[in-house]
């Protein structure tokens, strides 16, 4: 019997570096490149604003206030958005979450020009451009699995959170630069001219009509989306453990001041907000190997575990290129274990609940961080930055290893068993 031919350098290479066959799909392609344009300027905000924060208040806890600013109206619009997407055209309330996204940005540009330097407005802007994200964040992520065929959807997801994470390098950079050089208003000018490509992508998406049960966007389907997520074990948990993840090992409302204490000031804030995203980037560009791990529980358990070490680490840090390196680590574990969830999600969810699933997935994502930035903020005020940093980082970990012990379900989960469930 003969030997099976070796697998040709291009064949090889398929299976290392990321899958872009949803980019031959040209309602998707359209959106995955409006999206990846318009998050670079969205980073520059995220930065900026923080740092403006800082340099009005000179307190991290005014940062961590940032945090609570975006995630109320983030947990009631999130919520919400995802039973109207459910509900109505989902192209429509796209393009509408995304003209609020685009004219709080604008606010953003004119206080900048203004010189008002008011702590209460960037907490106010902030809440309005949450509850746009809120919106358009879920609405988006339930429209993917409408372009791409079922088997495509954990490369779609891959691609996007790939591209996401470019823009959370590029952009922090970039502001660092911009910061560094000229203004805030500039900044938040940048973001609101990338936006015009996530518009454009919205507009030019085809009609998607809700498909099956009819739902009335209200208290009731919310509830429906929530009963939905508490009857399956491996999705309740698998929120639970990115909950975990955000709230406790989350350092970035530290950032303007330890790169002020520790590192000097300049450019470093740029670097600091970089280099999770650094890592994330180059795990999504050798994520070949990831649609094809069957036991995607344990992957996102360790992925979890390996972020909170890794940020732990980078707290007793005290050189920059040594910090970025260990962030970046925790970002490439961060992608993994975002990949996961969101395929877990989105492969089970029925068309007509996937709006509602992607609201409470973004609620969770997007919320985690912010209730992080309070953590963070809130403790470094009592314990100072070191304990604040390395302290999450540490209970984290251990909080995961709790949390998988108690639900085993979620470690024997099988992503390759079509008929599973959650």
């Amino acid at each position: 019997m003969s030997a099976p031919p070796e697998a040709s350098p291009r064949s090889r290479w398929r299976r290392v570096l990321v899958d872009t066959r949803p980019l031959k799909l040209g309602p998707y392609r359209r959106l995955f490149t409006g999206q990846s344009v318009s998050f670079i300027g969205y980073q520059v905000t995220a930065v900026a604003v923080p740092v403006q924060m800082y340099a009005i208040t000179r307190s991290s806890f005014w940062v961590g206030m940032l945090g609570l600013a975006a995630l109320v109206p983030l947990i009631l619009f999130g919520l919400w958005g995802g039973a109207v997407a459910d509900a109505i055209d989902r192209r429509t309330l796209l393009l509408i979450s995304s003209l609020v996204l685009w004219f709080s940005t604008g606010a953003l540009v004119v206080q900048a020009l203004l010189n008002l330097d008011n702590a209460w407005l960037l907490l106010v802007l902030t809440a309005v451009q949450s509850a746009g994200f809120a919106v358009s964040g879920p609405t988006r992520s339930a429209i993917i699995p409408r372009l791409v065929p079922r088997e495509l959807v954990p490369a779609a997801n891959t691609l996007n959170y790939t591209a996401s994470t470019f823009g959370t390098v590029v952009g922090p950079l970039l502001a660092g630069l911009i910061l560094a050089k000229w203004s805030y208003g500039v900044a938040y000018a940048v973001d609101a001219v990338l936006f015009t490509m996530a518009l454009y992508a919205a507009f030019r998406l085809p009609h998607l009509r809700p498909t099956g049960e009819r739902v009335s966007p209200g208290f009731r389907a919310v509830g429906q989306g929530l009963a939905f997520i508490a009857l399956k074990p491996v999705l309740l948990m698998s929120f639970a453990v990115d909950i975990v993840a955000m709230v406790f090992a989350m350092p970035r409302a530290l950032f303007p001041q330890v790169a002020d204490e520790w590192y000097g000031g300049g450019e470093a804030v740029g670097w600091l907000f970089a280099a999770i995203a650094i890592g994330s980037l180059i795990a999504g560009l050798s994520s070949g190997w990831i649609g094809r791990v069957r036991r995607q529980g344990v992957a996102l358990i360790f992925a979890v575990m390996g972020w909170g070490v890794a940020v732990a680490a980078a707290g007793l840090a005290r050189q920059l290129w040594l910090a970025v390196a260990l962030l970046a680590v925790a970002g490439a574990a961060d992608l993994v274990s975002a990949v996961y969830r969101q395929t877990i999600l989105q492969v089970y969810a029925p068309d007509e609940m996937r709006g509602r699933m992607q609201g409470v997935f973004m609620v969770v994502v997007a919320g985690g961080p912010r209730l992080g930035d309070l953590r963070a903020g809130a403790t470094e005020s009592w314990l100072g930055p070191t304990v604040s940093w390395v302290g999450g980082g540490l209970v984290c970990v251990v909080l995961v290893v709790v949390l998988a012990a108690a639900v085993p379900k979620l470690w024997r989960y099988d992503g390759s068993v079509k008929e599973a469930t959650p």
